[in-house]
């Protein structure tokens, strides 16, 4: 590092005008862009250009004009989440829907992924008992971030090849999951956590999830913002699969707070619906 400039005391010193000078030029450094009354940090992807303000607008109407669900939806929540982020989205879908088959799954502070499939299966067999020793009543899931992962371990069959109920699943959206691992987990200081080794991109659980996706029923829809230093956009959908993104917000990290984007929200709450997506059929590649 370079020294400080001393005043004639010898104490280091630094202008404020200096400083705010560095501030500022490292703020032009982030490339904002401004579309249709949306400031967002990076590219549009053009297959899914709706803005934070259009999806909002859109939330609204869905919850004047709710329509039912299919099936039941399981909302499974992220890591550390005390319940607050799995309610809010429960509120949200209800609104949209107003349908009250809604099961939540707080993952809180796991050591393992197993105890996070566990959960999953145990809520909706508490909710919707199944007859079927296999498999669980058919749901849809959505999965936030660790959440995403619970779910597509829940719905593989187990690890250890043992026999026990899986997760039946319809449709499965995910946002912001570590589905090829988390960057943060590289570096971790749990790291010695089997957790945390699992989240390891190229662990061997991992491994052996993108072995069991070939023989999975049900569609995939893995959402991610761009510039997320905790997962990884490029980790965000399995081996072999594109992410569905979209740009993050300015002065926002991208996977902070990803669960409570209004263009993720409202392009899972259309397809619930029953309704034309907002995102294109045509997955565009992560911007470089």
């Amino acid at each position: 590092m370079g020294k400080m400039p001393k005043a004639a005391n010898g104490d280091p010193k630094v202008s404020c005008t200096a400083m705010v000078r560095r501030c500022c030029k490292g703020l032009f450094l982030i490339p904002l862009v401004f579309v249709g009354g949306c400031l967002t940090t990076g590219p549009t992807n053009p297959s899914f250009a709706v803005t934070t303000d259009e999806a909002r607008k859109m939330l609204r109407e869905m919850s004047d004009h709710p329509r039912r669900l299919e099936r039941p939806l399981l909302i499974i929540s992220n890591y550390m989440d005390g319940g607050r982020h799995a309610a809010n989205l429960k509120h949200v879908f209800h609104d949209c829907t107003g349908d009250r088959r809604i099961i939540t799954v707080v993952t809180g502070f796991p050591r393992t992924l197993e105890e996070c499939r566990a959960k999953a299966i145990e809520a909706v067999e508490t909710t919707y008992s199944s007859s079927d020793p296999d498999g669980t009543a058919e749901v849809d899931v959505i999965g936030v971030s660790l959440g995403g992962l619970t779910a597509r371990f829940a719905a593989a069959p187990s690890e250890d090849g043992a026999s026990g109920r899986r997760l039946r699943v319809a449709r499965m959206f995910t946002i912001a999951s570590p589905h090829c691992g988390a960057v943060i987990a590289k570096n971790y200081l749990g790291r010695s956590q089997q957790l945390w080794r699992d989240l390891r991109p190229g662990s061997q659980f991992l491994a052996y999830l993108a072995r069991e996706d070939p023989k999975a029923k049900y569609t995939l829809y893995p959402y991610t913002r761009l510039h997320d230093a905790i997962v990884g956009e490029a980790n965000a959908a399995p081996p072999g699969q594109t992410p569905i993104w979209v740009p993050s917000l300015p002065f926002k990290e991208g996977h902070d707070d990803a669960w409570e984007d209004s263009r993720i929200l409202a392009d899972i709450a259309r397809r619930l619906r029953g309704e034309t997506p907002l995102a294109g059929p045509k997955r565009e590649p992560l911007p470089q």
